[in-house]
């Protein structure tokens, strides 16, 4: 028996333009009982064939995408396209609904892959991606971190674990634009590190050469590695996390940089930021990359309000001429926005601003056509005077 999901009236717009999801809002009926994750036909109110997705009864968002094309069927090669299509000129493999596979992550870090499967249609179909990947990357172990909060909007348990092969001593060392990186993909963030910042950290090193560097929210310090590369005079490492700081030595170590002019912060950025203010401390550049301030809507005032507090103590911070490279990972937030709050932030500090360049994350994740959500990553790289 073919499941199927009927839109109402006027509700097929998104997918005609090839936007992956549709909403509970937006269906009439369900012919059939689909199971989590099971395959669904999709048609319009007129009857319409419009695609096939994974259906997912406990979120929002109950229908994911995976074809529009109604000759494609969803099965394990269906997959393995979608797979070796990504995987060309790539260090990330996939990148969910921009590469048509919605709920799906993985990026590879030397001879491991990390998946994250988010949706309801992922979870469905985890062995047939392992048989895949392992097909496609047979030196390769698989490790799942399907450890975050948005699994449980799909009635999903958070897992971590691995899949397939074995897993080398951790971290795993991998190299980036010539320079080493210790990644952890048991214990860090995200599927063990940001790689979508990758060009915004080469970027970043033209700013700093004989200039006094302050990295906030450093993580493992990657921005610093750059700076400390880039003959930075002195940098400063912050991060609430002592392991994250522990890494970032490593890193220092792992590239045989000079760190005696290196510092590491184990304080909240916020509140260091205010101390270093009422101090009178000043530098030339500063980096904020702060971690995702808003999950929903519900949250983008306060989101707003977090960043141009931020943004205002640190061009507070800077020297005449300084620069502030300023970041948001927040897919709600929009370019045009958080360039709005950075300017009003430069108001009330007090101080005046040209921007220089705008960012966005590296090429290998890439945003597709019809899904601008997948723009998430925005930056700003801005001279305060």
């Amino acid at each position: 028996m073919v499941l199927k999901i009927k839109l109402r009236p006027g509700r097929e717009k998104s997918l005609l333009r090839h936007h992956p999801w549709v909403f509970s809002s937006g269906i009439h009926n369900i012919k059939g009982k689909p199971q989590m994750g099971e395959t669904v036909e999709v048609v319009a109110h007129d009857g319409r064939w419009l695609g096939r997705g994974s259906w997912s009864p406990e979120s929002q968002i109950q229908v994911r995408v995976w074809s529009f094309n109604r000759d494609e069927e969803i099965d394990r090669e269906f997959f393995k396209r979608r797979i070796v299509r990504a995987q060309k000129g790539r260090d990330a493999l996939i990148a969910a609904e921009s590469d048509g596979l919605p709920g799906i992550t993985i990026d590879k870090y030397a001879n491991v892959l990390v998946c994250q499967l988010l949706s309801a249609g992922a979870d469905y179909w985890r062995d047939t991606l392992v048989s895949v990947l392992s097909e496609l990357y047979p030196d390769c172990a698989i490790y799942e971190r399907s450890d975050v909060e948005s699994r449980k909007k799909e009635g999903l348990e958070l897992v971590t674990g691995l899949l397939h092969g074995e897993l080398p001593a951790m971290p795993v060392v991998i190299e980036e634009n010539g320079i080493k990186i210790a990644v952890d993909v048991t214990k860090g963030h995200k599927t063990g590190f940001y790689l979508d910042q990758r060009d915004n950290r080469a970027m970043a090193a033209r700013f700093v050469k004989g200039q006094s560097v302050l990295n906030c929210f450093c993580y493992t310090g990657t921005f610093g590695l750059y700076a400390a590369k880039g003959g930075a005079a002195s940098i400063e490492n912050v991060d609430v996390s002592k392991l994250a700081l522990d890494t970032a030595k490593q890193n220092m170590a792992l590239n045989q940089l000079d760190d005696s002019h290196v510092h590491y912060h184990e304080a909240d950025v916020f509140k260091l930021l205010r101390q270093y203010r009422d101090e009178g401390r000043k530098f030339d550049v500063i980096v904020l990359d702060p971690p995702k301030f808003a999950d929903n809507k519900a949250q983008l005032n306060g989101a707003c309000r977090g960043y141009k507090d931020i943004n205002m103590i640190a061009m507070q911070l800077l020297q005449p001429g300084g620069t502030l490279l300023t970041f948001s990972c927040s897919g709600l937030m929009q370019a045009d926005l958080f360039q709005k709050i950075v300017a009003d932030a430069a108001l009330d500090a007090k101080r005046e601003l040209q921007f220089i360049e705008r960012l966005s994350q590296a090429s290998d994740h890439p945003i597709g056509g019809a899904f601008p959500e997948g723009f998430y990553l925005k930056g700003l790289v801005a001279r305060v005077w």
